[in-house]
């Protein structure tokens, strides 16, 4: 369990070569300001993916403080993370919902593929850190992230960005000048600097020119203004999150098959997010973090399908705060503690979340033609980072095939029931590859086969990410 933690030397700051360890904290002021950091970093994204999903935000908010907690208890505070809203599911309940699921359907499946991954992570527990590589080897994680990511380009032509071009244009411009011309935390905030942009600037335009008339999300063209803050007035400042029809708070699940079926594959790049992290933070805490993995994985789903159970958003460690531990050394898992209580007190602000409810569909196109992308991107660079060997027939025809059936959203029917997309294209890459390998002619190699080497990514991996 975690006990209190050692102050560091004189508490003001680490000395040049040294790092603030897990168990060691800065003065509590200095911890303070520290967790409003990782709140900073963490924030964007953890608001703006529910958004995305039709889910409440201010739920998320609370529940991505909550399962930061659970996720500390259950590593013992050894791998210092937080968990906010998980990027790679937003693809999946968009197809969920483009084939009539509820929300109650989308967060009973979020529940479900929670369960899987901590029964995942209760197996690397007990067989070890390499059970992981032998069963999704960087080639095929690499795969499904990718496909999981690029699924989601119909998404931003046909429902956000049509809604107001020229802001989404304004928004996705101001995010990458931001990531790439940013400086320190800056870099770090590009999302959450382009959704502030991109609504003050909405907000100007309703004032100075009027309502617009074009498409709303679900296509239907009217006269409207761009930022709709008539739910404000009456949300309370404090009380539980329970969202808008358009976007439902605290809720029981339902669990529908289909849903299911194409929620599931998403345990897949939870792994692989969760095992990259947790391999980041070992390397910069020079510490062997292999026997937590199981722990982070398994509190990791926990933390999903608590979430689904009550209506929230899935969760997953965060890239963005590991990259404020690696520019400031401190990995104090005080600091996440702070992040995490503020976490959930905005999430008790239903005004907040009518506020960010009432976000344009422009500026959630300028942002998700950023985010998605890069998403898929990060599959790339797991492949990269790992040595996959394309030019092995046994390698490449099983992640290409599986790869188009992901993107194009391709179909197969059989029976009564139906597979497409993200789970019939995760199928072919998982089966496709294990079963091709065996088929392939042996070779000798040295140093053995790439494809499937542990993933191995860098101190201060993804921190480049807005």
């Amino acid at each position: 369990m975690i006990r209190g933690w050692t102050l560091h030397g004189d508490g003001r700051a680490p000395a040049p070569g040294e790092v603030v360890r897990p168990e060691e904290r800065l003065s509590w002021g200095r911890t303070v300001g520290l967790g409003a950091q990782h709140v900073l970093a963490m924030f964007g994204a953890t608001f703006v993916f529910p958004v995305l999903m039709g889910l409440d935000p201010n739920l998320a908010i609370l529940l991505s403080g909550l399962a930061t907690m659970l996720f500390l208890l259950m590593t013992r505070g050894r791998v210092p993370s937080y968990l906010g809203t998980s990027a790679s599911f937003v693809g999946v309940v968009a197809a969920v919902r483009a084939d009539g699921g509820t929300s109650a359907e989308v967060t009973g499946a979020i529940a479900v593929c929670g369960v899987v991954v901590a029964l995942v992570g209760l197996a690397v527990h007990l067989g070890g850190a390499r059970t992981v590589s032998a069963v999704l080897p960087p080639a095929v994680t690499g795969a499904v992230v990718l496909l999981i990511g690029f699924n989601l380009a119909p998404v931003v032509a046909g429902t956000y960005w049509p809604q107001d071009e020229v802001v989404a244009v304004i928004t996705m411009l101001v995010v990458m000048v931001t990531a790439v011309a940013g400086r320190g935390m800056l870099g770090r905030l590009g999302v959450l600097v382009g959704l502030v942009v991109g609504y003050g600037l909405s907000l100007l335009l309703d004032a100075v020119l009027g309502p617009i008339t074009g498409p709303d999300a679900s296509g239907v063209v009217s006269t409207h203004l761009r930022v709709d803050l008539s739910g404000l007035a009456d949300a309370p400042w404090i009380g539980l999150p329970l969202g808008t029809p358009a976007a439902p708070g605290l809720h029981l699940p339902a669990f529908s098959a289909s849903a299911i079926l194409l929620v599931v594959p998403v345990a897949i790049a939870l792994i692989a997010e969760n095992t990259g992290h947790v391999k980041a933070v070992a390397n910069m805490t020079r510490e062997d973090l292999d026997p937590y993995l199981g722990r982070a994985l398994a509190a990791d789903g926990i933390a999903t399908a608590v979430a689904g159970g009550v209506g929230g958003s899935p969760t997953t460690t965060y890239a963005e705060n590991i990259g404020v531990m690696a520019a400031t050394r401190v990995y104090s898992t005080a600091a996440y503690w702070v992040a995490a209580v503020v976490a959930v007190a905005i999430g008790f602000c239903p005004k907040f979340g009518a506020v960010v409810a009432a976000t344009p569909g422009g500026v959630l196109g300028g942002i998700t033609v950023v985010l998605y992308g890069m998403i898929g991107l990060l599959g790339a660079r797991i492949w990269v980072e790992n040595k996959v060997d394309f030019s092995r027939p046994e390698v490449l025809v099983p992640l290409a095939a599986g790869i188009v059936i992901g993107i194009g959203d391709v179909a197969l029917t059989i029976g009564g029931g139906s597979l497409s997309g993200i789970a019939l294209g995760t199928i072919v890459v998982i089966v496709g590859y294990h079963a091709l390998r065996r088929l392939a002619p042996r070779t000798v190699e040295r140093g053995g086969d790439p494809a499937d080497a542990p993933v191995q990514p860098s101190a201060d991996e993804e921190r480049d990410r807005p």
